[in-house]
């Protein structure tokens, strides 16, 4: 009897530990194979399968962040090591430059498929981070806590989705932001943010707005036709060479991400045979092969401004370029930057062509975020229409927008834009006089005087206007740029 028992035990015992060995087996495979199949395939996994296996892989490889203040006399030093991946550093740059910082110098190896980043910081005042909330928000962003979703909007700003996104791509000329916000006037859309670039004539926005009538997103479906088919005849215009795109959605984007992946594929780098821009105002581009280490290396050297790198970066990772090791310096008012690249399918440039469309993609990169001419900025109560009618009183001045800034917190407008008259040259006092009569009761500051700014070239590529722009307010602040 016992004999009997003790061989129904011994069998049970087996059968678990077949079990358990299946199990095992089916883990190692099974979970690799479906990554595998989820990452080469596209299959359509839920994305809360998806962040599943991200929290998997980012415990497996911790990240690690280093804050010292004590390293570098006049910066604060941030250091990341992590497992690497394609775009990883510029998650990394994104989140420093989400918060206002200037990064003075970085270094960035990652071979062996573990990088570690280094970054010298200051705040906008060309200090030290001291701020103990803000060295928390970088160690938890780049830290194990993190998926890269924190920076999609500004440390200590609560996003909300509650809106609708609109994305607009076009063939820029005079006016054109003050046909788009008329038509968002008259559908009764409020707009909540904006930003606006151009660049070597085209254009492209990204805009949150509202529904009126519900102060929230708009949900009705004729409404979101009616408003993507007016917005798209006003993009194309008279324009029958060049298209013009509109993109309703809901939800929350990475607003100067999405500017750079949307001119990217506008092919906003294409220059026209007449394009007379003067070379000295390019960047400094080279793009050589190192054989012996099967790289390319890009160089950069530039005039220094705030968001340089991320720009750079933002572009390299969406022309599929892997970063493998880098040294940035922007100590002084000219900035140097060093990539080592491949593609992402392990090779260096292999044509002429190929790094000559490198050379373009980057120059453009940098220029679209350069402003010239005067900075304005204002701020008032926010109401429906507010945009359409500051948009018409710049207009109406023949002022030229290159770039804007539009945003509302708590019921408050407050905007940055960028203009220079209809030919190129920078604002006249008499043209401030008419702002201020036209925008009645407003205090106005100007940062040096107009008449002192030098004449910005009418063959700029960011010359003509995406309207005049944004805002009316009971404080308006000119600064020179």
């Amino acid at each position: 009897m016992c004999f009997a028992l003790m061989m129904v035990i011994s069998q049970e015992t087996n059968l678990l530990v077949l079990w358990a060995g299946f199990v095992l087996i089916a883990f190692l495979f099974y979970f690799p194979f479906k990554i595998f199949i989820s990452t080469e395939i596209n299959m359509s996994f839920s994305n809360d399968m998806d962040d599943e296996y991200e929290k998997l892989f980012r415990r497996l490889n911790p990240p690690r962040v280093v804050i010292d203040n004590e390293a570098c006399k006049n910066a604060t030093v941030i250091r990341v090591d992590s497992a690497n991946k394609h775009g990883k550093l510029l998650e990394v740059v994104q989140v420093l430059t989400d918060l206002n910082l200037i990064i003075t110098k970085a270094y960035v190896s990652s071979d062996g498929g573990w990088f570690m980043d280094v970054f010298n910081v200051t705040d906008q005042d060309g200090n030290k981070v001291t701020d103990e909330a803000i060295l928390d928000y970088i160690t938890k962003s780049l830290g194990t806590e993190s998926c890269f979703t924190s920076s999609m909007g500004s440390f200590g700003v609560k996003q909300s989705i509650d809106h609708t996104a609109i994305e607009l791509t076009g063939s820029d000329r005079p006016g054109l932001l003050s046909e788009v916000s008329a038509v968002l006037a008259h559908l009764k859309c409020n707009v909540l943010n904006a930003e606006v670039w151009t660049h070597n004539m085209r254009a492209a926005a990204v805009m949150q707005v509202t529904d009126d009538e519900t102060g929230s997103a708009i949900t009705d479906p004729e409404k979101l036709s009616r408003v993507k088919e007016l917005l798209c005849n006003v993009l194309k215009g008279s324009n029958k060479y060049r298209g013009a795109r509109t993109v309703v959605s809901h939800g929350v984007t990475h607003t100067e991400r999405r500017l750079h992946q949307m001119m990217f594929a506008d092919r906003d780098y294409e220059r026209a045979n007449n394009d007379a821009l003067d070379e000295k105002q390019r960047p400094n581009v080279s793009v050589v092969n190192w054989y012996e280490k099967d790289y390319s290396v890009i160089t950069i050297r530039s005039k220094d401004r705030p968001k340089l790198l991320f720009d750079t970066v933002c572009t390299l990772t969406d022309m599929e370029y892997v970063v493998f090791h880098a040294n940035i310096d922007a100590e002084g008012p000219e900035a140097h930057q060093e990539y080592y690249i491949k593609h992402v399918d392990g090779s260096p440039v292999k044509s002429e062509a190929e790094r000559q469309r490198i050379i373009q993609c980057l120059e453009a990169a940098i220029e679209r975020r350069v402003s010239e001419g005067l900075k304005l900025e204002l701020c008032t109560t926010d109401r429906i229409g507010l945009l359409s009618d500051v948009t018409r009183i710049f207009r109406e001045n023949s002022l030229t927008v290159t770039r804007a800034e539009v945003t509302t917190r708590a019921g408050k407008a407050v905007n940055t834009f960028y203009v220079s008259d209809a030919s190129g040259y920078p604002v006249d006092a008499k043209t401030i006089d008419s702002i201020r009569q036209a925008t009645g009761q407003t205090i106005l500051k100007v940062k040096g005087s107009p008449e002192e700014l030098k004449p910005v070239s009418q063959e700029s590529p960011t010359r003509f206007l995406f309207g005049g722009l944004f805002k009316s307010r009971s404080f308006v602040n000119f600064g020179l740029v």
